[in-house]
């Protein structure tokens, strides 16, 4: 089954006659991967935590939770340890939100705090960032969390930080992104594989980076994103199929656009939210393994909207409910998406 070393690329994936398995080349062996079911306990519970408030313009601290299976409006959960716009990821046990600027200005944390999914409540504080960043994304699998983009004081970055979600503790280095960006189109995984899309690197791009998340090192090229707009949307997946909607480049749209996320290609046009919508945080949409749920946004005034679409057929989203107020910029997670598997 093995091929020469030097003509497989580091992240490649293969179906394994012998054992009925999917394996990743980790750049010196194939390894097995690992998914995981959750036991969903009459669904999976979706978190929508921080954001920038309408009218006040202020960051908030607050925590939200849904079912993603029943449609519906939020309920209270908990705070964040600071009020802020955070990067999100999560195991099925534990929400991370990390980083994120704690108001409407350039302002640039590297706080980190950790919720558990089966109970409410007040974060709890997990650790520190490895720097100070605004913008920044998440993603990650049960293992593992990756941060990554945003911006520094002197401009955007392309610094990746890792955590184990298990474990509280610092971000530590991982690699870096093929270039610096911020405002992302959005971000979605696997278990094995990472994918981030667009964003202003300081002009807008088109690229996709793909990460391997098992394993340290730098991001590759994995596509381009079809549609004009490369900035300011909302990325969520399964463990198959990625999803970008919404944006801006210069002008907003309502494209919902989709990968397979084990085969380098460009995006195609699944589908369309209700309204053209730009959001401040690249992880406002979150998953169970059938639906994706997007939340808040500008369209063009900031929204309490959430809508979903089912993942395996696309088309027009419908509406899900209400966040308790109008903002955009949260960070949102689940005990269910695309990189447990």
């Amino acid at each position: 089954m093995s091929l020469p070393p030097v003509e497989i690329p580091l992240g490649a994936m293969r179906f394994n006659s012998d054992s009925q398995k999917l394996e990743y080349w980790n750049g010196s062996a194939w390894f097995q991967i690992q998914t995981f079911s959750p036991n969903l306990n009459g669904g999976v519970r979706g978190i929508y935590a921080g954001g920038l408030n309408t009218p006040s313009g202020n960051s908030s601290n607050e925590i939200q939770f849904f079912n993603i299976s029943t449609q519906g409006d939020t309920a209270d959960f908990g705070d964040l340890t600071r009020a802020r716009m955070p990067a999100s990821m999560g195991s099925n046990t534990r929400g991370v939100f990390a980083s994120g600027s704690p108001g409407a200005g350039p302002y640039y944390t590297n706080d980190m705090d950790f919720i558990t999914f089966s109970s409410t409540g007040t974060c709890t504080d997990f650790g520190d960032n490895e720097t100070a960043v605004s913008g920044p994304f998440g993603l990650g699998n049960q293992t593992r969390g990756l941060i990554g983009g945003g911006s520094f004081p002197s401009g955007a970055t392309n610094v990746l930080t890792h955590i184990t979600i298990a474990t509280a503790g610092n971000a530590k280095d991982f690699g870096d992104l093929t270039d610096p960006r911020n405002d992302l189109r959005g971000v979605c995984a696997s278990p094995v594989r990472g994918l981030v899309f667009g964003g202003v690197t300081p002009s807008a791009t088109v690229n996709i980076d793909e990460i391997t998340i098992p394993t340290q090192g730098n991001a590759q090229k994995f596509g381009e994103i079809a549609h004009s707009t490369q900035e300011r949307g909302m990325g969520c997946s399964n463990s198959i199929r990625g999803l970008i909607a919404g944006g801006q480049t210069p002008t907003t749209t309502a494209f919902i656009e989709t990968v397979i996320i084990a085969t380098r290609s460009d995006t195609t046009v699944f589908g369309d939210l209700s309204a053209t919508n730009i959001n401040a945080g690249a992880n406002a949409a979150t998953t169970s393994p059938t639906r994706a749920v997007f939340s808040g946004g500008q369209t063009p005034s900031d929204t309490n909207k959430m809508e979903y679409i089912e993942i395996a057929t696309g088309g027009a989203t419908s509406d899900f409910g209400d966040l308790v107020r109008a903002q955009r910029g949260g960070g949102a997670t689940s005990n269910g998406h695309g990189g447990l598997g």
